[in-house]
């Protein structure tokens, strides 16, 4: 996957709240000119790059405990774009980022991992920004994570987030509707108690404030706090279990918001070339997530 040629070498992966408090900067700036100007449609033509990042182990043992996943040295999927997503993050704070930090909702993900990545690995973490597009209710971007080991890619992430609201010039609609969902034979359900968008944040660093409260969340157009998407998909993930590998794909679109508290009715099973996961609501069917883990064969 190409990146853009210029590099800038980051000495350390950036700190999430610092980069909070620049986005909340920059979102009131890009509100306050869009009503003089049109926003630009050009993204940050840089790759940013920190080396030499390692897991900690309380911090991998504190994910682990609250993803249900068990309690191994390896670097689970999700793991690694916690490590990973300050880096992304602090592309999309840059004077340049043309869509607002804050209130951004993360529509979907993909993940290959290429191969096993175990505590005491040293990591090199790379990001830049493609792909800004219409969306039928705003403008959406990819956020690409590049993590190798050994110099070999051993991870490599795009996350798609959705600025609502937020038009580019001269940009066509893009009105086309998800399918109709209608809900499956339940294979279990998750409990998620109201404080769980606070216990993610404090593992993972994304301390966005539709995650943390319904006073925060509601300031943005939310009436509860609702989960992390990364959440719930590695909640996903961690179901699939052992059975995914070493190596695979992990790829999932989330629809609905999960307002928290919540109790989701969860179906994973088997497919012909891997697993398929969905999440939603028990009582009105909303579809809250639905995506697929596939293993790489050698």
């Amino acid at each position: 996957m190409t990146s853009p040629a210029t590099q800038v070498a980051l000495p350390r992966v950036p700190g999430l709240g610092g980069l909070y408090g620049r986005g909340a900067w920059a979102a009131a700036r890009l509100a306050a000119a869009r009503g003089t100007r049109t926003p630009s449609p050009a993204l940050p033509d840089v790759t940013y790059v920190v080396d030499d990042v390692r897991a900690e182990p309380d911090h991998l043992t504190t994910y682990q405990h609250l993803l249900h996943e068990p309690a191994t040295d390896a670097l689970p999927a999700g793991y690694v774009h916690v490590l990973g997503f300050p880096v992304a993050m602090a592309l999309m704070v840059r004077p340049d980022f043309p869509l607002p930090l804050l209130g951004m909702v993360h529509v979907a993900n993909r993940v290959e991992q290429r191969q096993a990545l175990t505590l005491g690995d040293r990591l090199s973490v790379r990001a830049w920004a493609r792909d800004l597009r219409p969306h039928r209710s705003g403008t959406q971007v990819d956020l690409v994570t590049e993590v190798s080991t050994a110099g070999a890619v051993a991870w490599l992430g795009v996350s798609t987030y959705l600025a609502k609201g937020v038009r580019l010039p001269d940009a066509p609609r893009d009105d086309a509707e998800r399918p109709a969902f209608t809900p499956p034979v339940r294979t279990g359900r998750w409990e998620l108690p109201a404080d769980v968008g606070r216990r993610y944040a404090a593992v993972s660093g994304d301390r966005n404030p539709i995650h943390l409260s319904p006073v925060t969340a509601r300031a943005l157009g939310f009436p509860r706090a609702i989960a992390h998407g990364m959440y719930t998909a590695s909640r996903a993930l961690a179901d699939v279990g052992a059975a995914r590998g070493d190596a695979f794909t992990w790829a999932v679109e989330f629809a609905a918001p999960v307002l928290l508290p919540a109790t989701p009715d969860v179906r994973v099973v088997p497919e012909a070339d891997g697993f398929a996961f969905t999440a939603w609501h028990p009582r009105s069917g909303r579809l809250h997530l639905a995506g697929t883990v596939t293993p790489l064969h050698p």
